[in-house]
């Protein structure tokens, strides 16, 4: 069994493109696959590997100072070492694309972009949301990932404020208005979009702002089949993945198609659609065969 690792750290790199042939080197001599992108502001990865490569890149990474107290999110990989066809190292503007700063300048940031070294929500720990669930404290999860990442899994009563991209969060801010008073807990994935998405919520003038501290598969982690119910969904070959035991897992997807419970995603045949959406087996046994619509459906015939 392979182990895949999730992480990032905002953190100044003088040199991303240095920085770049650094990590890529370091990831091929431990014949790990992934993806990572470094910007100015940080960086932000998930790779698979054997767990004596993962472990010795974690150890690499501690010894320096940058990125020191990264918080890693270690899961169970596949078994042949393939969730990610190949190893991907590049640079960007951003670690996660949330398009805030100026689109003229070139890499880097600007006043307008979220610094999260400079302004951010507070870090609540996984067991500390549990407390407020258990105390019946009055909050709202704001969830900051993409529509389609909520079908197969989401917190109960999650408030969603329609990201088809989370660059869309930028003109959904006005969706979540009505929190500005409250206590809002934003979610993600592993925690990158909330550092900034928690920020810019700061900086729109929200009272009280609190970010998922390792994101949600943290929570997940330590508290399997508790308030986040479903699969949580992930950017590589397995797709989804969940803690608890298959027999106490709850599916909360449901097939576009038929609507039968499922969380098997596909992309509709529809090069033109391309649509990522859940679709049974019994609706389209190959994934290559699967149109999100009977429109989509006439386009490929």
């Amino acid at each position: 069994m392979y182990k895949v690792i999730l992480f990032y750290k905002y953190t100044r790199i003088k040199d991303p493109a240095k920085e770049m042939l650094r990590q890529k080197s370091a990831a091929e001599v431990l014949g790990m696959r992934g993806r990572m992108i470094v910007a100015e502001e940080g960086v932000n990865g998930t790779f698979e590997g054997t767990l004596d490569a993962v472990t010795k890149y974690m150890e690499w990474m501690k010894a320096d100072p940058r990125f020191s107290d990264i918080h890693w999110k270690v899961s169970n990989g596949t078994e042949d070492g393939t969730a990610f066809p190949k190893l991907s190292v590049k640079v960007r503007k951003e670690i996660v694309s949330l398009h805030l700063g100026d689109p003229s300048t070139s890499l880097g940031t600007s006043e307008r972009d979220i610094d999260p070294n400079k302004i951010t929500g507070k870090h609540l720990k996984p067991k500390d949301l549990r407390s407020w669930y258990e105390e019946g404290k009055e909050f709202y999860i704001v969830d900051m990932r993409n529509d389609y990442e909520l079908e197969s899994g989401k917190f109960e009563k999650t408030i969603f404020p329609g990201m088809e991209n989370f660059r869309d969060l930028r003109e959904k801010v006005g969706e979540i208005v009505h929190l500005k008073d409250k206590t809002v807990l934003t979610v993600c994935t592993g925690g990158v979009r909330c550092e900034k998405a928690s920020g810019l919520l700061v900086r729109e003038g929200f009272s009280d702002v609190h970010q998922l501290d390792g994101g949600i598969v943290s929570y997940m982690e330590q508290y399997p089949g508790q308030d986040f119910k479903g699969s949580l969904y992930v950017f590589d070959k397995r797709l989804t993945m969940h803690f608890e035991d298959p027999e106490n897992h709850t599916i909360i997807g449901t097939c576009k198609l038929c609507g039968t419970t499922s969380e098997r995603y596909v992309n509709c045949a529809n090069l033109g659609c391309h649509l990522h959406f859940i679709c049974c087996n019994t609706c389209s046994p190959k994934n290559e065969d699967a149109f999100c619509s009977e429109s989509c459906a006439q386009v490929g015939k």
